[in-house]
């Protein structure tokens, strides 16, 4: 017999962020999530203070076959003045009874609370991991991006939710960008230094300080994008520490006006080609050596954002920040690097990175329904 369950209790929570591990036990393109790391998100993120959310297990019988979070984010809809739910954390069975237990449990919820629409999958908002994969299932995901099987896309379609927007990741491989933003670095930083614009290395010793000035070019250089939800100070700095673990200060760029940052590059280590052998996402006891001893083996990185404030855009920025992590990513000889994710319809961005090479090799998917 197929039932719901609230997760209340520990052992409860721990069994929702096992289940992945078990569903996609033969898949050699998953990446388990670290257990510490899903943990905190779903118990002590900055998010709670702010908003709420529910998580619920499928079983049928005794074994768990499916999972899903119910989300009310505050933050998103005081900012877009809205009054919408979300889902996340969204794995199943192909099984459409299973899932649709899922979808009608989650919007219940969201219905108690008198929100109108649900809309997914985020983990909690589209400033963490999102996006339904529909389009590239051949290569693992990179790191703090979203995975899961080709099926998942007909069950929510047949749970009744359309599609809202779609998110594009784009792949170089080996030497096959266009590397027209490296050979015009040297004048481009000319040009900009011509207004005392410069384009600098993240500090680490004064990393505190340096991340408030990147959250304040974040919260104004993303605001007109689908679905943005602001970080607040404590939001932010649970992003940054998490990433400072991860940082190449190579790939962490700042561009600076006398003292005032105008906008940001940053690209991150591919930390999945060393967590996708860490078994159940444990640390201990051998999960903790491969992330150590795998970090310098890593050939590929992430550019997990990269934006201008408005008054600095088209001045040449943009193709700076490129054009030094493309210098970088070539100098240290790496193999792949992704550009991830941008909006479908974002036709700036997408055809500046279509125009050097970039291949949109992975489509992601944002879902919705009036409840």
């Amino acid at each position: 017999m197929k039932k719901i369950i609230p997760v209340n209790s520990k052992k409860e929570l721990a069994n929702f962020i096992d289940f992945p591990h078990d569903l996609y036990k033969d898949d050699p393109n998953y990446v388990p999530e670290l257990f510490i790391a899903q943990k905190d998100l779903l118990t002590t993120h900055p998010f709670h203070k702010h908003s709420s959310l529910q998580t619920f297990l499928a079983y049928d019988d005794n074994k768990i076959v499916g999972r899903i979070a119910a989300i009310q984010n505050n933050s998103h809809n005081e900012f877009n003045k809205s009054n919408d739910g979300f889902f996340g954390f969204f794995d199943c069975i192909n099984d459409q009874e299973v899932a649709n237990l899922l979808f009608d449990e989650a919007t219940k919820w969201l219905k108690e609370r008198k929100l109108s629409t649900i809309i997914g999958p985020v983990n909690f908002s589209t400033n963490e991991a999102c996006g339904l994969l529909i389009d590239g299932f051949d290569s693992p995901p990179m790191v703090m991006m979203t995975y899961n099987a080709p099926y998942y896309a007909d069950l929510i379609e047949k749970a009744g939710l359309k599609k809202k927007v779609d998110l594009i990741a784009w792949n170089w491989t080996g030497q096959s960008y266009d590397d027209k933003s490296v050979r015009l670095l040297d004048m481009l930083q000319e040009r900009l230094k011509r207004n005392n614009i410069i384009i600098r290395k993240i500090n680490l010793k004064n990393f505190k300080e340096e991340s408030a000035k990147l959250r304040e070019v974040y919260n104004k250089a993303w605001d007109k994008n689908l679905g943005f939800v602001p970080m607040n100070d404590a939001e932010f700095d649970y992003l940054a520490k998490d990433l400072k673990m991860l940082l190449d200060v190579d790939f962490c760029l700042v561009a600076e006006q006398e003292g005032k940052v105008v906008g940001f590059g940053l690209a991150v280590p591919d930390l999945n080609q060393v967590l996708i052998k860490v078994k159940r996402g444990r640390l201990l006891p051998t999960g903790i050596f491969k992330i150590l001893l795998g970090k310098s083996k890593i050939s590929a990185i992430r550019i997990m954002a990269l934006g201008v404030i408005d008054g600095y855009r088209k001045m040449g920025i943009e193709a700076c920040l490129y054009g030094t992590i493309i210098k970088d990513y070539k100098r240290k000889g790496l193999k792949s690097a992704e550009a991830s994710w941008t909006l479908e319809h974002n036709d700036l961005i997408n055809n500046a990175i279509a125009a050097i090479k970039g291949d949109p090799y992975k489509k992601y998917r944002i879902y919705e329904k009036a409840i």
